[in-house]
C-alpha cells in the first residue's frame, strides 16, 4: 500500500489570529472571470522567500493550482495498463566493458537520489566508510517550516553516527513541554489528543521539538562531506541503467556516474516508483493544508490530533478533519498549524484549495486566539523514505518513521554492498513486509469520510475517543506512546480493540459500515501476522540467532534480514 501527502503551508503571516483578513471595498464591476477567491488572496498578499521543501509541500498560488492540478489526475485516472516513463533500465554486459565508463565522472559505492531525506541515509552510510554522493535536484537545504518530533527519536541519528548529541540542541528551534497545574498528576503533559466535544488526552514528550531543517541539514551535510561525501547540486535524474557490475546514474546534461548501489530517496513523486506502479493510484492520500501565523498568546502546548467537527461537507465531498498545531521557533507567538483529511483518491475528491477555504472558516474557532514498504523491483536500486511508502498513516510524516529505521537500513546497505547483494531479491529484504504498518491502514479507513454512509456524523470522533481513552486511562504509556510514534504492536493493539468493544459496544456495527467486511477481513490477516510475527521475535529469535555466525555470508545477511523483519514488523524494536 501507498499513502500520498500533498501538503501546501503558507510562510509566517503578520496577521493577528482570529480577525478578518483585511481588505478594501471596491465598486462592483461585471466581469467575464470569476473574482479570485480567500485563498488566492490571501497567498498572493504574504510575502514568501521560496517553495517549501519536501512532502509536496508549496507556498505560492501558482504553485498550488498545479499541485491540484496533479492531484485532479490522479483522482480522475483508470487504474489500467498505462506505461510511464521508463526511467530505469537493465543493460546486458559489464558497463566496465562499455564506452560509457570512460565517460564516468566518478565511481561510487551509493549514490543518493534526493538530498532532503537522503543526506541522513547518505551519512550514516558514509560513517561506515563508504564512498557515497548526494544528487539533488535543487540546492541541498532544509526548508523554513520545522519539523516536529521527540528527542527520543532525534537520539537514533546519534546511535548511528549522524549526529552528536549537542547538534540536536542546536538545531532545535523550540521546545515545550511546560508545567500544566491542573494536570500535575501527569507530570508536564503539554500534548493533547482531542475529539469534538468527546474529551481530551493530553501526553507529554511527543512531537514536542521543534527542529529547524535548515539548521539540521546543514549539520548533517557538513559532517557527509567531511567524512568525503559529494554532493551533486542542481542535478537532474535523466535515467538509471543497471548493468551486471554497477547502476548507471544519467544525468540531465549528459553527465554520467556510477555505483554499486542507488538508493531513491525522490519522495512520493519518484519517477521511480511511479515506473514501478505502473501508473496506479495510491491506496490512499493524506490532504494537508495549513499556515504559520503570528499572535498567539497562549502558545505553549500542542495539538498532536485535534477533531473540532463532525464529517463536514468540503467541496463536492465530504471529509473527516483533523488538526495538528505546534509552537514555532521563528518567535513567542508564532504557531504552526496543520488541518488534514484521509481521502481515498477519486473524481470528486476535495482540492486543496476547497480545503484552504474551509481552513480560512474554521482556524480562528479551532485555536480561539496495506501496506508495507515498496520492496525493490530491480537490480542495485533501493526506495528509502517516502518513496518507500515506509511513513504510516497515523503520522503521514517519513521523518520521524526515517530516525526508526536508519539504524536497521545503513547496517544492512552496508552489509549488502559489502557482500554485493545487490540483486532485487536480496535488496527487497531491507524493505520487507512488515504487518504492523499493514494493520495501521485500518486507522486510515476508518478515519476517512464517505460520499454515502450511514454512520453517524460523529463516528469518527467517537471511534478515535474511544481508542484513545482506554489506551491512556485504562491501558497506560506502554501502548499509547508506541501508537503515537508511528509503532503498532500485537499486545497493545488487542488490547485496546478488546477494551473498546467491552466498553463500547455499540460502536462495533458502525465500524463495519465504515470500513466494510472485505476490508476487515483483509485487515484480519495482517492482524494475524503481527502476532505471528511478535512470535517469531519473542520465541524463534533467540534460537535462530546464533545460526547467522555459522551460515554462508549471503544465508547469514538474509537470515539477518529476516530476524529484522520479525523484529520491526512486530513494533519490537521499540524503548520506552
Amino acid at each position: 500500500m501507498s499513502l500520498l501527502r500533498l501538503q501546501p503551508i503558507n510562510g509566517i503571516s503578520q496577521l493577528s489570529v482570529g480577525t478578518p483578513f483585511p481588505h478594501k471595498k471596491r465598486p462592483l464591476l461585471l466581469r467575464p472571470h470569476a473574482l479570485p477567491s480567500r485563498t488566492q488572496r490571501i497567498m498572493e498578499g504574504v510575502s514568501v522567500g521560496g517553495e517549501v521543501g519536501g512532502a509536496g509541500g508549496v507556498y505560492s498560488y501558482e504553485a498550488l493550482k498545479r499541485l491540484d492540478k496533479l492531484w485532479s489526475s490522479i483522482c480522475s485516472s483508470q487504474e489500467v495498463d498505462q506505461k510511464p516513463q521508463q526511467i530505469v533500465s537493465t543493460i546486458p554486459g559489464l558497463f566496465g566493458s562499455s564506452g560509457l565508463a570512460d565517460r564516468a565522472e566518478g565511481s561510487y559505492d551509493v549514490l543518493v537520489c534526493g538530498g532532503t531525506l537522503g543526506i541522513f541515509v547518505a551519512t550514516a552510510l558514509c560513517s561506515r566508510g563508504l564512498r557515497v554522493a548526494i544528487v539533488e535536484r535543487n540546492v541541498l537545504k532544509g526548508r523554513e517550516q520545522e519539523w516536529n518530533i521527540s528527542r527520543k527519536e532525534l537520539l537514533e541519528f546519534v546511535e548511528v553516527g549522524v549526529l552528536e548529541e549537542d547538534d540536536i540542541e542546536r538545531a532545535t528551534a523550540v521546545k515545550f513541554n511546560p508545567v500544566i497545574p491542573e494536570l500535575l498528576q501527569f507530570s508536564c503533559q503539554s500534548n493533547r489528543c482531542g475529539f469534538e466535544r468527546k474529551g481530551d488526552i493530553w501526553v507529554s514528550d511527543i512531537l514536542n521539538l521543534g527542529v529547524s531543517p535548515e539548521k539540521l541539514i546543514e549539520i548533517v551535510k557538513t559532517r557527509f562531506i567531511s567524512l568525503g561525501g559529494v554532493i551533486f547540486e542542481q542535478c537532474s535524474v535523466s535515467c538509471i541503467n543497471v548493468y551486471e557490475d554497477a547502476a548507471v546514474l544519467k544525468l540531465s546534461g549528459d553527465r554520467i556516474l556510477s555505483s554499486r548501489l542507488i538508493i531513491d530517496a525522490m519522495g512520493n513523486f519518484s519517477p521511480v516508483v511511479k515506473q514501478i506502479r505502473g501508473g496506479r493510484k495510491p491506496d490512499g492520500v493524506c490532504l494537508v493544508v495549513g499556515t504559520c501565523a503570528r499572535g498567539f498568546k497562549t502558545n505553549s502546548n500542542s495539538d498532536v490530533i485535534f477533531s473540532s467537527s463532525s464529517i463536514k461537507k468540503v467541496g463536492d465531498s465530504k471529509a473527516q478533519l483533523f488538526w495538528e498545531a505546534f509552537p514555532a521557533g521563528s518567535g513567542p507567538l508564532d504557531r504552526t498549524t496543520y488541518m488534514f483529511t484521509y481521502v481515498e483518491p477519486q473524481p470528486g475528491s476535495p482540492k486543496l484549495e476547497e480545503l484552504l477555504e474551509e481552513y480560512w472558516d474554521l482556524m480562528p474557532e479551532y485555536q480561539a486566539t496495506l501496506g508495507s514498504p515498496l520492496p525493490a523491483s530491480f537490480n542495485r536500486v533501493l526506495q528509502f523514505g517516502d518513496a518507500s511508502g515506509i511513513q504510516s498513516p497515523v503520522s503521514f510524516g517519513g521523518f520521524g518513521s526515517l530516525t526508526r529505521h536508519l539504524g536497521r537500513l545503513s547496517a544492512g546497505i552496508h552489509e549488502a554492498i559489502d557482500g554485493d547483494y545487490l540483486d532485487s531479491y536480496n535488496l527487497s529484504l531491507l524493505n520487507p513486509y512488515m504487518p504492523n504498518l499493514s494493520a495501521s491502514w485500518l486507522f486510515q479507513r476508518a478515519m476517512s469520510a464517505k460520499k454515502q454512509s450511514n454512520v453517524p456524523a460523529d463516528f469518527i470522533n467517537e471511534l478515535l475517543y474511544s481508542n484513545f481513552s482506554c489506551m491512556q486511562v485504562r491501558l497506560g504509556d506502554p501502548v499509547l506512546r508506541p501508537f503515537l510514534q508511528d509503532v503498532v504492536q500485537f499486545g497493545p493493539l488487542s488490547k485496546t480493540l478488546g477494551l473498546v468493544m467491552l466498553t463500547n459496544p455499540q460502536i462495533i456495527p458502525s465500524i463495519f459500515k465504515q470500513v466494510g467486511v472485505p476490508v476487515l477481513v483483509d485487515w484480519l490477516k495482517h492482524f494475524v501476522g503481527l502476532g505471528y510475527y511478535t512470535f517469531l521475535s519473542t520465541f524463534a529469535d533467540p534460537i535462530v540467532r546464533p545460526l547467522v555466525h555459522t551460515l554462508p555470508s549471503k544465508m547469514s545477511f538474509q537470515l539477518k534480514r529476516h530476524l529484522e523483519a520479525w523484529k520491526y514488523g512486530a513494533g519490537l524494536d521499540y524503548k520506552l
